[in-house]
């Protein structure tokens, strides 16, 4: 019976990988298509495709399915894109954007998600002052030499902040393009590049229950991006 359970546990963890693989592949699957229809399909002009195939290799994902996914980004398609501002206990905010193919299927299903921890989706506006927007390019904590970020600052380079292994480098959306070409040309490793939210201030809430939803928003196989005002992601 011991080795019953063994096995049993074992599968579960499999089982919960290879759920969480999927999520991931399905989610670098649309930016890599999002990416065509933008820019077209080669990777040479295209950064952003560059970069999302790059994301791709990383997660091992197979040669053939990023081949769809840049096949069913130049044939077009159905998917549309949403943006949800979220507003929760103790004055947390939340930004989610990502693709779908149904947004009142999404739209459902994030409502569902938030009912468990006091959230719900705000009216358009009612959050989105809390965040200012900016160029968010994420830099791989080796690849970025003082002198590189000193050009990038007389590029316009508002501020950086560490994350883990990796550099979060902000910007203006105006000169956004110009430092991801800029840190390009240096050879800098760019793991993602895009327009994004950063809250103009950032609380420390006491309830565990917003760590809990962004884990959850994450897991969402629709949700792309999430910006909060939350200390605690």
């Amino acid at each position: 019976m011991a080795g019953h359970s063994h096995f049993k546990n074992i599968k579960r963890k499999k089982e919960a990988a290879d759920q969480k693989k999927a999520v991931t592949f399905s989610k670098i699957s649309r930016l890599i298509a999002s990416a065509v229809k933008e820019k077209g399909k080669d990777p040479q002009t295209n950064p952003s495709l560059r970069i999302a195939i790059e994301k791709a290799k990383e997660a091992d994902m197979p040669s053939k399915k990023i081949e769809r996914a840049i096949e069913r980004g130049a044939e077009g398609g159905e998917e549309e894109d949403f943006f949800f501002e979220l507003f929760g206990p103790e004055n947390a905010a939340v930004i989610i954007k990502g693709f779908t193919d149904k947004k009142s299927r999404t739209s459902s299903e994030i409502k569902e998600i938030l009912k468990k921890y006091g959230y719900k989706i705000a009216d358009p506006g009612s959050v989105k002052w809390m965040f200012t927007q900016k160029g968010i390019i994420e830099i791989k904590g080796e690849s970025l030499e003082e002198n590189t970020l000193l050009e990038a600052i007389e590029a316009g380079a508002e501020d950086v902040e560490k994350k883990n292994n990796s550099f979060l480098l902000f910007t203006s959306p105006e000169s956004f393009k110009k430092i991801e070409n800029l840190l390009s040309s240096r050879g800098v490793e760019i793991s993602s590049s895009h327009l994004g939210w950063k809250a103009k201030t950032v609380l420390n809430p006491k309830e565990p229950c917003h760590k809990e939803l962004l884990k959850e928003l994450q897991s969402h196989e629709r949700v792309e991006e999430i910006y909060t005002n939350t200390g605690n992601d």
